[in-house]
């Protein structure tokens, strides 16, 4: 893969059946970068070698493989504790199954990261689903690394603090984080300068992405994702803590909130604008 600047502005995307018009759909917004998203629905059968040549044809690094789920339903917080990530039993087998799949195509592409939502975690240490959790975190950051990859959770979920202690419980190097901090705002589980601060040592992908609070008269009720600058995320104190932190790698934009396909890709425009102001870029 080609070496990619400091803070580089990428896309988060989703692989589909034409490994190069998916890429060119993604260079359209001037970023040669971004995180691969693989959906449980998506046949992986021969998919590393369209991959392997699309990515060189198109030079276009991918810096993360993103595992997505079949079922996953998002559309309020008893939904996504039911449905969402590894933590629901009954699809679990399937999903780990899914998630080493990609995580064997992704080591096949030259991906040193591969990504999930885990689902919602237990807050008590000595509830049974958390000690289930630890052990299939633990499973999966294993079985990553014999691929010489790091295993992500997304942030949103839990509070830091929860996701820290996890982090610390299942004890396993390459287990990591992708910061996402519009998400601790959808969920309504912290502010996220102050997570970013408590996760920092952990935190090696981000995703640019903004939101509104749940609504306080609905507190079952998801937040209202916004185009990057419209919501209650402060970027410029972001991008300011990441740096602070050392932080160098990929800003991933993630706008997945708006059906319309016109809309969507004008509040990507506006997004990569924006991260060229307060990167330096402009």
């Amino acid at each position: 893969m080609q070496g990619l600047e400091d803070l580089e502005i990428g896309l988060v995307i989703w692989a589909g059946p034409d490994p190069v018009q998916t890429l060119r759909d993604a260079k359209q917004f001037g970023v040669r970068a971004g995180q691969l998203g693989f959906p449980q629905s998506l046949s992986l059968t021969g998919a590393a070698d369209k991959w392997d040549g699309a990515l060189t044809a198109e030079a276009f690094s991918v810096t993360t493989a993103v595992c997505s789920y079949e079922g996953e339903d998002y559309s309020d917080i008893p939904s996504v504790i039911r449905t969402v990530g590894l933590v629901p039993p009954e699809t679990r087998a399937r999903r780990i199954e899914h998630t080493k799949a990609v995580s064997d195509l992704a080591s096949k592409l030259g991906i040193d990261s591969v990504a999930c939502h885990i689902g919602f975690l237990p807050h008590d240490p000595a509830d049974p689903g958390y000690q289930e959790m630890q052990t299939v975190a633990l499973e999966l950051a294993r079985y990553c690394n014999s691929n010489g990859q790091n295993f992500t959770l997304e942030t949103g979920q839990e509070p830091a603090k929860v996701l820290a202690r996890f982090i610390a419980d299942v004890h396993h190097p390459n287990l990591k984080i992708n910061f996402d901090p519009a998400n601790m705002i959808l969920y309504g589980t912290g502010d996220p300068i102050e997570a970013l601060t408590l996760l920092a040592e952990h935190v090696v992908s981000v995703h640019c992405k903004d939101g509104d609070w749940p609504s306080m008269e609905n507190p079952q009720s998801l937040g209202r994702e916004l185009p990057l600058g419209k919501g209650k995320v402060d970027l410029p104190a972001f991008i300011a803590k990441l740096k602070e932190i050392g932080y160098r790698g990929l800003l991933a934009i993630e706008r997945e909130g708006v059906p319309d396909a016109t809309e969507r890709a004008a509040d990507i425009r506006g997004a990569v604008e924006l991260l060229k102001q307060l990167t330096g870029r402009n």
